[in-house]
């Protein structure tokens, strides 16, 4: 009985997450299949990605610029689209864009004497403009949940990481599950 019991669990790790990754792939492409109305289950994607690139390629040219620097003027004139807009925007090249912000990994010691640590990501390595010289600004993600909380703390506290942001962040949103290969510590 109790090798059934380890087989039921083992199943179990093994199958769930493929299933709710299908299941989460699934009903996203049938819902932009839907928005679009197109009947062909993920036709909605491909002309999504099609036309999220089409903007990208047009991004590149000056004319469209000139466009776009006049609309988010326009925007910049409407109270709660215009934070809505730059905080998309910002948070968007934070991660993809040409402003990466999350490709600095630290290891910061919240007490003093360097005991209790969290791991984090250096988004400004100045806040001098906020009377803050000695500080820099640093973003912890949550395990588990796609929300974060930004700490300001002395730089003396924090330690470089060397290893692929990609991996930290994969470590600290998994609770600590996920392995970090080949991670080292720097100053």
């Amino acid at each position: 009985m109790r090798h059934l019991v380890s087989y039921f669990l083992r199943g179990l790790v093994l199958t769930v997450p493929l299933a709710v990754t299908i299941a989460v792939c699934w009903i996203a492409l049938r819902t932009i299949d839907g928005w679009l109305g197109i009947p062909v289950p993920g036709a909605g994607l491909l002309v999504t990605l099609a036309a999220i690139t089409l903007v990208g390629f047009l991004g590149s040219n000056f004319l469209w610029n000139t466009m776009v620097e006049r609309m988010e003027r326009m925007l910049d004139r409407l109270p709660f689209v215009r934070i809505l807009y730059n905080a998309t925007k910002d948070l968007l090249d934070a991660f993809v864009g040409e402003k990466r912000r999350f490709d600095r990994p630290v290891l910061v010691a919240m007490s003093a004497d360097g005991a209790v640590r969290t791991f984090g990501f250096i988004t400004q390595e100045s806040l001098e403009r906020l009377g803050l010289a000695d500080d820099v600004a640093v973003y912890f993600p949550q395990s588990y949940n796609f929300a974060g909380q930004l700490v300001v703390v002395p730089a003396s506290r924090v330690t470089k990481i060397e290893a692929p942001s990609s991996d930290v962040l994969a470590f600290i949103v998994s609770g600590g599950v996920t392995d970090v290969p080949g991670a080292k510590h720097g100053n």
